[in-house]
């Protein structure tokens, strides 16, 4: 769909007089591509744009030329934030775009060490389950004549005559795209890496190389690999897809600073993101919590659930005290069930990642009948092209539809009337799987309703009562399109009792973008004791990171005094395969202690005798970005025009209930349950027995006794 076919016309929500200069956030999701702008005064301009799931950079530019529309001429563009899903995307063939082809240069004998992988199995009890296709053919993985030993010692040294038969055989080929150079134990000692990866890079300049100890310097040689080869994979996808959209961003005369979402929750530059794409993996889902902790540390919460409901997929995480959950190891394009990943069934990827929980849930997800007429919703979804059954393209009966009959959304339009919708046509979708359940519309909408929701509060759980958590100590922040409109239920049913929907809960995502630092990582394997590595020696390292990580902002224009360093480390039992992550430590004594407090709090004892080892050191810098507040909205003494009532089917009925403008609701003004609540970028369903307070930047929505 091209912007002049778009069905959304430049309009969208704006507040006071316009300013001069902008920051722009701008958040691709998969059905809509979110823009929110603010002035250095406060002023506030949103709109929202269909996602073009074949051109997302296309998307990103259509809000940019929707926000132009309405903001005229005259102003600057000073900075400019992006999420996108573009690197997952190309991982998962949703952009019907090939692999580049890699050539992978490892020690001679471990060709084969990418295909092997783990033991572990996506389906344990299944005897024909295939491994995720390796990202290297056969015949383009090429061993190299050397062999570094664990300790950083040379046990077969690398010759100038092997680097020379290294060269000439890439050199003879005219069909890679990208060369990897991932050889035994570099981690430890990355000398052969070097000399072999700058040989080849002299040799072959229009080619890019990517060396493991420059994308994950860490040991476990499989999942080292595997995080290279997903790096080398998106490096041509990524670099590419930034040269459009800045090309773009050219045509339209922005010559601005173009930032990028990382999965860590930071930003970084684009020139930075585009050599390391693999941790723009989950940029998408990680600028909505970002938004959610800065939400509860303005108003001193220490514990909450950040739930984003979309139009493709519902995301969970947890923000305690502040922190947001960083995770250091996922799978990348894996399989999901009931929200968790299913382990061996994607590539491993060990970037740090905001730790969320994720299901396709959204409001294109699609019903349907199996076959045992037996109702399912998702995980396919209609996305914006066609798009749920109300837009007027398809027949597909989605979440958005059942929410529609049931008289949840508006039944005429949606984005404050820019965007026109035919109720008829969800109701006739859902038709279809009615009749042969044998229940009336209604019925089967709500069924919908209930399948989706007992999905999403699958992954409430997971973040928190799997990890020993009590969900009612959370405070739930709900965002997205849809969140807002399920998050009473999902409360409900997880008995949490405090809601909080933010200004503009489907626009959230960007806001985060408009508030998130620059961030950036370093680390070290170290695999020693506590008790055999000095406090001196281990302080080197993390100074070295330190100075690492200070030099990878500055040089991205970040000053040294709006840089502040934090220190971590993973530790374990000699032994132990897994770790666990201990902050804030940086003498083997701090370590040793926190490490047995640590493991008794997660699995209920510690040996204090035990050796207890430190296996890799990190260092995280964030820059501190300038951050422009968003001026409040206009606080009205009074409502400004009574409600619209609306037959809304309730449990098994319809019931009247009042429908207000968000906008035009006092500050201070309570209402009790069942309420709607509607504004340009979501819709608030507040259920029986819930009370909503109109509060100056978030709805509060709170469960009567």
């Amino acid at each position: 769909m091209d912007a002049a076919d778009s069905p959304f016309p430049p309009g969208g929500e704006s507040w006071c007089v316009m300013g001069k200069d902008w920051r722009i956030g701008i958040d691709i999701g998969g059905t809509f591509t979110d823009l929110l702008a603010v002035d250095e005064t406060g002023v506030v301009i949103a709109c929202k744009v269909p996602t073009k799931s074949l051109a997302p950079h296309a998307g990103a530019l259509a809000a940019l030329d929707a926000f132009a529309a309405q903001n005229g001429t005259g102003s600057a563009i000073t900075s400019l934030a992006h999420a996108t899903t573009i690197a997952t995307n190309a991982l998962l063939g949703q952009l019907h775009l090939e692999l580049p082809r890699i050539a992978l240069l490892t020690t001679e004998g471990f060709a084969d060490i990418i295909e092997i992988g783990r033991q572990n199995r996506s389906r344990l009890y299944d005897l024909f389950v295939t491994r995720p296709r390796p990202l290297v053919a056969r015949e383009n993985r090429i061993g190299v004549r050397e062999r570094m030993g664990y300790t950083g010692t040379a046990l077969i040294p690398l010759d100038d005559a092997e680097i020379s038969r290294i060269v000439t055989l890439l050199s003879g080929r005219n069909d890679i795209d990208v060369v990897a150079v991932c050889l035994l134990h570099a981690y430890a000692n990355d000398t052969h890496e070097r000399r072999l990866a700058d040989a080849v890079s002299k040799a072959l300049p229009n080619i890019p190389v990517v060396r493991s100890c420059e994308v994950d310097p860490q040991y476990r040689e499989y999942e080292r690999f595997s995080t290279t080869l997903v790096n080398a994979a998106l490096l041509p996808i990524v670099r590419r897809y930034l040269d459009d959209l800045i090309a773009g961003l050219r045509t339209r005369d922005i010559h601005a600073p173009l930032f990028v979402m990382r999965s860590n929750g930071g930003t970084s530059t684009a020139e930075q993101a585009a050599r390391r794409p693999a941790a723009l993996i989950e940029s998408g889902p990680a600028s909505g919590t970002i938004a959610a902790a800065e939400l509860a540390r303005s108003r001193g919460i220490e514990r909450i659930i950040a739930f984003d409901m979309g139009g493709t997929t519902a995301k969970a995480g947890t923000v305690i005290d502040g922190r947001v959950e960083i995770a250091t190891e996922f799978e990348a394009a894996s399989a999901t069930k009931s929200g968790r990943a299913v382990k061996g069934s994607g590539y491993p990827v060990r970037f740090p990642f905001v730790d969320l929980a994720e299901i396709s849930a959204g409001g294109g997800t699609i019903a349907w009948l199996d076959e045992g007429a037996r109702l399912r919703v998702g995980p396919v979804s209609a996305g914006s092209d066609p798009g749920p059954a109300c837009y007027g393209t398809a027949l597909h009966a989605t979440v958005t539809d059942a929410d529609v009959v049931l008289g949840r959304l508006n039944r005429t339009h949606l984005l404050d009337g820019a965007f026109p919708i035919q109720a008829e046509r969800s109701r006739a979708a859902i038709a279809t799987l009615a009749q042969p359940l044998g229940l009336g519309v209604e019925a089967a909408a709500a069924g919908i309703i209930a399948v989706i929701d007992a999905q999403m509060a699958q992954i409430l759980r997971i973040v928190t009562v799997e990890r020993g958590l009590d969900p009612r100590d959370f405070t739930l922040v709900a965002y997205g399109g849809n969140g807002p409109l399920h998050a009473c239920a999902l409360a409900q049913e997880l008995a949490i009792s405090r809601i909080l929907v933010p200004e503009r809960p489907g626009l959230f995502a960007a806001a985060g973008l408009l508030i998130a630092d620059l961030r950036a990582d370093a680390t070290r394997s170290i695999l020693r004791a506590c008790t055999q590595i000095p406090a001196i020696e281990l302080r080197a390292v993390y100074d070295e990171l330190e100075t690492l990580v200070r030099s990878d902002l500055q040089a991205q224009g970040t000053h040294d005094r709006d840089i502040s360093v934090t220190y971590s480390c993973d530790a374990r039992y000699r032994g132990q395969s897994f770790e666990l992550a201990l902050y804030d430590m940086t003498t083997p004594h701090e370590i040793a202690e926190a490490f047995h407090r640590s493991h008794a709090t997660r699995y209920g004892y510690a040996v204090s005798g035990e050796p207890v080892e430190i296996v890799t050191a990190r260092a995280t810098a964030i820059g501190r970005v300038e951050k422009s507040p968003a001026r409040s909205r206009q606080a009205f003494s009074k409502m400004t025009r009574p409600p619209q009532i609306r037959n809304v089917w309730i449990d098994e009925g319809y019931v009247d209930v009042p429908v207000y403008r968000r906008s035009e609701l006092p500050i201070g003004t309570q209402l009790d349950g069942p309420t709607i609540i509607e504004q340009y970028d979501a819709s608030i369903m507040v259920l029986p027995r819930w009370r909503v307070g109109i509060d100056d930047d978030a709805c509060v929505i709170e469960a009567l006794a």
